[in-house]
């Protein structure tokens, strides 16, 4: 047996030994599935099949360098560097590279991100003269998206009927005239946006037989990862190119299909078993990340959804402690209780801060965590928020960067016209894009040719010396690597200087983020493969691969930070210790997708990605108030706590008075008792429960006595007593932990039994 397949259960051997024929690898979280993937391909290759015939295709850019350096550790040899191994975007980009002429694009074309994309839409709605508060460019945008990822053509989009009565009844019935003078612009801009990659790429395969054949031909086995995470126009792309031989992998978990308002649809994995004959289905239930009582809750959670493919995850991981269940009184309370929570497992199991994860429903509900991470002084990172490629410093150079490769590129080049200032006024601006429009030809046609347009003297001359710096830029591009590039626009546009010369805090930091974009390049140009050999390290082969970065590409995990993130984001990751905030009816499951079975079963599959994040412990936490929108709101514990097996919880509440009448409120507990409650009630005098602050666990406190000083705690033995500062007198119970992290257990006579951390506490032995 091969030494690469001595680690691997028998249902991971069995997916990694299947060579011919479709196959589908249900593989559950935390089942090893890059692992299956990884040694699948080096098995192929080792077999005897061309890595240059592999297509294996994932959804970052990170997973599929993880993906090659696996397969040529496996291999011991560079053999990897010829796979084709990529994101959908990546790979498809890198053809459509070379077959551009066919659909009338220069093979240089840009590819706009999302904002170049918004950017395009607000321009077509401005010139269209339409209300742009109405035709919001973010609402057109995401309607073009969805269009293209279902493989919709503005034609198609303006003669659907169906389409044309959604748009009529939202009251934008010019939609389909938007998406086509957006289809246009683009095209004569020579560029295509993300959606573009997907549906030109399908395009060219439907409409041009030799080019269908020669990739059917020239990727004879191809595998998929996050299957259930594609969309239609994914799905029909490997539908074509898998045709010939059928040799399609797909891997996949039903249970972590949460991207339907991306397009992802759960059906292309319930269904791949009837898109093909004799389809191999290999089950990975084995879960290697979460302990047993986090795996259980899981599985107990997920159970609840109708449509699914069964499967019962297990471990043979230890039990674990329970999950704890905290209630507390308002939203700022459960950022003190999760913050509280994280300094304490810190001290307590020597974690580090980046071993921390706190996930929630939306964006919005990070803000109690900040506040409160940031008064214990617990460094913490938000992910989802200002891409550093999309700062407006960095946006801007790269812009110049952009119209170096492509001049057509009317975005980018209506970005650096007057940026820094020259003298090219918004007027001019217009114009130039006007007579554009008018001759059917690129703004930078008519910076080209300004004098025909009767430009004044002055601003004449201010044009001709952009163009002739531009194509002096230009001129270099065969000569100079990307690096050599930028530090040339960089000393001749004056943006370097400019930025210098701001002297502001938010000036210094514009300043050394676009030192850092430098050293960026610098490092693309630099880094060589692994066999020494440098690669494309063009200005143009730079921009594609900073284009196509995703979220997750960002992150190089090398902080030592709290992970603050939405559930969403947090897919594909694992942490030892997670906080799911907001378990609360009309935030999780959310308002908005609890109108069908299909939208509420999402919702629970999300609360499942949620819990499986969770190596070792896991807490799930839920606020009684909550402000939301300006205003404060009661809330109903989400109907997800009722689904939770009650044997494996650890329930607490937290933050805040909770004798109040709120009692409909703990369906998901038993009713908690207060002192006294059966007692005639005074005249109701209290706070409401919002506005009072009490601490997570009530604790008597103790004045230390007059001479407290701290005693050296090494031999402290069982049966002491001792003084602690804030806990007062106790006995030591037990004697627990390594020596070089003594746990002493001690009970107090006010505050019950407690373990305290000889390392950390200051104990004083009274006898």
């Amino acid at each position: 047996m091969q030494e690469y397949l001595q680690g691997l259960n028998d249902s991971q051997r069995e997916a990694v030994l299947h060579r011919d024929g479709p196959i589908m690898i249900v593989a559950g979280a935390g089942s090893g599935k890059t692992k299956v993937l990884t040694t699948r391909i080096a098995h192929l290759m080792a077999s005897g099949v061309d890595a240059f015939q592999i297509l294996a295709l994932t959804f970052t850019n990170k997973a599929a360098a993880e993906m090659k350096e696996r397969v040529t550790h496996i291999l011991g040899n560079n053999e990897a560097r010829n796979l084709y191994i990529g994101t959908f975007h990546s790979v498809f980009a890198r053809i459509l590279r070379a077959e551009a002429d066919k659909l009338g694009y220069p093979r240089n074309f840009t590819i706009y991100d999302t904002d170049d994309a918004k950017s395009v839409v607000r321009t077509v709605v401005k010139e269209m003269n339409l209300d742009d508060k109405h035709y919001k460019a973010n609402t057109v945008y995401n309607r073009i998206s969805n269009a293209k990822n279902s493989l919709i053509t503005p034609d198609e989009y303006i003669n659907d009927f169906g389409l044309q009565q959604e748009d009529m009844r939202a009251n934008r019935p010019l939609i389909g005239q938007i998406y086509t003078a957006y289809c246009n612009r683009c095209f004569k801009n020579g560029a295509m946006d993300f959606d573009d990659l997907l549906l030109k790429f399908y395009q060219l395969l439907k409409t041009h037989p030799e080019s269908l054949s020669k990739y059917q031909r020239k990727f004879k086995y191809i595998m998929i990862d996050e299957y259930q995470d594609t969309n239609t126009s994914q799905y029909e792309i490997i539908k074509l190119l898998g045709a010939m031989y059928e040799n399609v992998a797909v891997v996949g978990d039903d249970a972590q299909s949460i991207y339907s308002f991306r397009g992802a649809t759960i059906e292309n994995i319930l269904q791949f078993q009837k898109d093909y004959d004799e389809v191999k289905v290999v089950m990975l239930e084995q879960n290697y990340r979460s302990s047993q009582n986090i795996l259980h809750v899981a599985n107990h959670i997920i159970a609840n959804n109708k449509g699914q493919i069964p499967k019962k995850l297990w471990t043979s991981n230890i039990e674990g402690e329970k999950i704890n269940l905290v209630r507390t009184a308002t939203d700022n309370d459960e950022g003190k209780y999760v913050a509280d929570a994280i300094q304490e497992q810190k001290l307590r199991n020597h974690y580090r801060n980046s071993d921390f994860a706190i996930l929630y429903r939306t964006n919005a509900q990070s803000r109690s965590f900040e506040e409160s991470l940031r008064r214990m002084n617990i460094a913490y990172r938000i992910y989802g928020g200002i891409s550093f490629y999309q700062r407006k410093e960095i946006k801007d150079f790269l812009s110049y960067l952009r119209v170096i490769v492509n001049p057509g590129d009317e975005e980018a080049l209506k970005r650096i016209i007057n940026y820094p200032a020259r003298g090219i006024g918004k007027t001019s601006v217009e114009k130039a894009v006007l007579y554009a429009n008018e001759h059917n030809i690129s703004m930078w046609n008519v910076l080209e040719r300004a004098a025909e347009f009767g430009y004044r003297a002055n601003t004449l001359e201010t044009i001709s010396n952009f163009v002739v710096m531009i194509k002096m830029f230009q001129s270099e591009l065969q000569k100079k690597n990307a690096y050599d590039l930028a530090i040339l626009v960089g000393k001749n546009t004056g943006i370097v200087k400019d930025l210098f010369n701001d002297k502001t805090t938010e000036g210094l930091a514009r300043y050394e983020n676009l030192q850092e974009l430098l050293n960026s390049i610098k490092e693309y140009t630099e880094t060589p493969t692994e066999d020494g050999e440098l690669l494309d390290k063009s200005l143009g082969s730079y921009l594609q691969q900073i284009t196509l970065l995703t979220d997750a590409d960002d992150d190089k995990g090398e902080s030592d930070v709290v992970k603050l993130m939405t559930i969403h984001a947090a897919k594909g990751l694992e942490f030892p210790v997670v906080f799911v905030a907001g378990l609360e009816e009309t935030l999780f499951p959310n308002a908005m997708a609890i109108n069908t079975r299909e939208e509420l079963e999402e919702e629970r599959r999300l609360f499942y990605v949620a819990i499986t994040r969770a190596k070792n412990r896991l807490w799930l936490t839920y606020a009684n108030n909550r402000y939301r929108f300006g205003n404060l709101t009661q809330n109903e514990p989400s109907r997800f706590i009722d689904e939770l097996p009650q044997e494996r919880l650890d329930k607490s509440f937290a933050g805040g008075n909770m004798r109040n009448n709120q009692t409909n409120y703990w369906n998901a507990f038993d009713r908690p008792k207060y002192p006294g409650e059966n007692q005639k009630k005074e005249a109701k005098t209290e706070k409401p429960a919002y506005l009072v602050s009490t601490p997570v666990i009530k604790i008597k406190e103790h004045i230390p006595s007059p001479d407290f000083a701290p005693s050296d705690t090494s031999n402290l033995q069982t049966g002491q007593k001792i003084e602690h500062q804030k806990f007062g007198y106790g006995e030591v119970l037990k004697m627990e932990g390594a020596a070089h992290n003594p746990i002493a257990i001690v009970k107090f006579e006010h505050n019950g039994e407690k373990k305290i951390m000889l390392n950390y506490a200051k104990l004083r032995i009274v006898e």
